[in-house]
């Protein structure tokens, strides 16, 4: 197949330029009005942390792993979290509970160790959506910064909702039975 250049190519009109244009003081003058232009505008920086940005409705932020209404753990160590992470943030460990213990759990696995890695989470919310105990979600607050590596390793202890004064009591009710 062949083409016709000269259809397609346009010729450009290359006059000489005038003694304004030579000195550049045009240029200048519109590059000086555009600059003046920018100043007067609103700045869209914003004064954090005493300004803090709307956020929308969907974003995504830590993970926060759920408890029950009696405060216990909801996460069964299934492994679908992990499994269906793209970035391969997450990783556990799951344990069996103790005869001693079965009476006060429905469940007999439960998650001994469990990691988030924020430096590998990509913030996609594949796990919240894997997870078919509602374990795992993604809240509306965001990563603080650190200076660290090893501070960007969430664990279990810091993912769990901490217990309510109504969960402890609905816990000590149950140990008592």
């Amino acid at each position: 197949m062949t083409y016709n250049i000269s259809k397609k190519a346009k010729e450009v009109d290359r006059h000489p330029m005038t003694f304004l244009e030579r000195i550049y003081l045009p240029a200048i003058a519109k590059g000086l009005k555009i600059t003046l232009g920018h100043m007067f505008i609103k700045r869209p920086t914003i004064n954090y942390p005493e300004v803090k940005r709307p956020f929308s409705s969907t974003f995504r932020g830590l993970h926060v792993l759920n408890r029950d209404e009696e405060g216990r753990e909801r996460c069964t160590a299934c492994g679908l979290c992990a499994l269906s992470c793209p970035a391969e943030a997450i990783t556990m460990e799951a344990a069996e509970r103790l005869p001693s213990e079965s009476h006060l759990y429905r469940e007999e696995k439960y998650a001994a160790n469990y990691e988030i890695n924020m430096l590998r989470c990509i913030f996609c919310g594949l796990c919240e959506e894997a997870c078919p105990k509602d374990a795992i979600y993604l809240s509306q607050t965001f990563a603080p910064a650190n200076y660290e590596r090893k501070g960007f390793i969430y664990k279990k202890d810091d993912l769990l909702i901490p217990m309510t004064a109504e969960m402890e009591s609905k816990k000590e009710k149950s140990t008592q039975h």
